[in-house]
């Protein structure tokens, strides 16, 4: 696939999604639709769109390349997938119920309300800087693949890239929102779940193989096993650790994130948003397996085709994360190709696109107070909102250059890592809040605990392997995280009458 035909492919889907965001946002791009899309969402294109901005280009990319990494990874992220699965149903019983009781718009008025002013502007803060480095990964993704398959060919500079492809986003987002995002969201998700049952098709019929040939293929390769049960201490693909760490992850980075519950409390009652959250999660377990096929699949394709994994521009070291794009652009057919470049697209931009919507979102009310009754109606509170969407952009485009001079490890593995450090005291915060409700804390302290609960999260994992006789941490170390923020806050608190939320 030529680099000029990929990118009139890539005008032709903005294209669509203008169009969406025009007839969307033509009537109404006020910020009650921005915020809260007038809580008249559909469930069903909430949890059909969700998939999209759960997956992201780090699924579509990442995960199929850590499927024959040398460190031998093969099927055990669908261990942490198990886990996730578990966190949205936790997220589905206990979370939801308290946000539509509460009626919020920003999920992190429930710790103002709940510890104070203090820890309100803490907890939103930590969701504004989690949610821009993780944006900012995820979009990195996708761009270091347009850049070297599309627009070094034209001799664009990386930085040029990434600025178009985030102003892109916003001209698309920055009037109706949320509004926008629960149509758009719900079309890219559509390409990217092709794309995936496509990739597959087309694979299978390069190396003519049925469905069920595929399957055994896979079943007999070097690359399938899911669960790993050897070696608990040092394992860090161990099915405990795993489990835990999906289960704690998700609970922090979707059910105490404003972006994916953003799109919940859009639909119009708990029951709906609680139907959203179980058909989400049963397609967010299924589509995963298949995209683990797709991984292997791919390299089974490569060594009967004698590929390797491109080397990094950087680091000129082999990277896992571009050999689907490799295979799909210079080595399959060009329907192939165009379905690949689809999810791709779909799968990047529809995270990065909501991610934006809910940073806006949460700055705007947490941290200007547009939803209170004394600010609804000053003048120019939409454009107030405008150039903070604007900022946001600026923000992600500044943080993936920085991202781009320093990073030489997987985008999978450094989002979570990420995650663990940065999420870890949010889901303190909400622990200690839930269910220590005869305990009020210090609010002017809870900044400092959230603060240094990451270094300490530091240093028991860099010297994990001398203090627990040799054990190894992964996605579970968030846990690690949270604990430490509790205990402090337990520490800083002192008994008071009991709250009822």
């Amino acid at each position: 696939m030529t680099p000029s035909s990929i990118l009139i492919l890539i005008t032709v889907y903005f294209g669509m999604l203008f169009y969406i965001s025009h007839k969307v946002s033509k009537k109404d791009n006020g910020n009650d639709a921005f915020f809260k899309a007038n809580k008249n969402s559909k469930w069903y294109l909430v949890a059909f769109g969700m998939i999209g901005t759960a997956l992201s280009g780090v699924t579509f990319i990442s995960v199929p390349g850590e499927v024959g990494s040398p460190n031998g990874e093969q099927f055990k992220y669908f261990q942490f997938i198990l886990g996730n699965a578990i966190g949205f149903i936790i997220i589905t019983k206990l979370l939801l119920p308290l946000y539509y009781r509460m009626n919020l718009t920003s999920i992190y008025s429930y710790i103002e309300q709940r510890m104070g002013h203090y820890s309100y502007r803490t907890a939103a803060s930590i969701f504004l800087v989690s949610r821009t480095i993780s944006s900012a990964f995820r979009l990195y993704l996708v761009v270091i693949v347009l850049q070297r398959f599309v627009f070094d060919f034209y001799n664009i500079p990386f930085f040029l890239t990434v600025l178009i492809s985030l102003l892109l986003i916003f001209s698309y987002t920055y009037r109706g929102g949320l509004k926008t995002i629960i149509i758009t969201d719900t079309l890219q998700t559509f390409f990217l779940v092709s794309s995936v049952f496509l990739t597959i098709y087309f694979i299978c019929d390069s190396l003519d193989l049925s469905i069920v040939g595929a399957f055994n293929e896979v079943k007999n390769s070097n690359y399938s096993q899911i669960f790993f049960f050897d070696d608990f201490v040092t394992n860090k693909f161990h099915f405990i650790k795993q489990i835990l760490g999906g289960m704690f992850v998700t609970i922090a980075m979707v059910g105490l994130d404003q972006d994916l519950m953003q799109k919940n409390l859009s639909c119009k009652n708990i029951k709906d948003a609680q139907k959203n959250m179980f058909t989400f999660t049963g397609i967010f377990v299924i589509i995963n397996i298949f995209f683990l096929s797709v991984g292997a699949l791919l390299y089974i394709y490569a060594a009967k085709n004698g590929i390797e994994v491109p080397l990094d521009s950087i680091t000129n070291k082999p990277r896992t994360d571009l050999l689907f794009p490799e295979i799909a652009l210079n080595h399959l057919a060009l329907i192939p190709a165009i379905v690949f470049l689809l999810g791709l697209i779909a799968a990047t931009f529809a995270t990065t696109d909501s991610a934006l919507t809910a940073l806006t979102t949460s700055f705007c009310v947490d941290f200007l107070g547009m939803e209170k009754s004394e600010n609804l109606d000053k003048k120019n509170i939409v454009r107030t909102r405008h150039l903070v969407h604007l900022g946001f952009s600026a923000l992600l485009f500044l943080i993936i250059l920085v991202f781009n001079s320093i990073n030489d490890s997987s985008v999978v593995g450094m989002i979570f890592k990420v995650a663990s450090y940065t999420y870890g005291p949010l889901l303190g915060l909400y622990a200690f809040g839930l269910f220590r409700k005869s305990k009020k804390v210090n609010d002017k302290l809870v900044p400092y605990i959230c603060l240094l609960s990451p270094a300490l999260t530091y240093l028991i994992s860099e010297n994990s392997k001398t203090l627990f006789f040799g054990y190894v941490f992964d996605n579970e170390l968030i846990i690690i995280n949270a604990l430490i923020t509790y205990i402090g806050l337990y520490l800083i608190s002192k008994t008071a009458e009991k709250i009822d939320f």
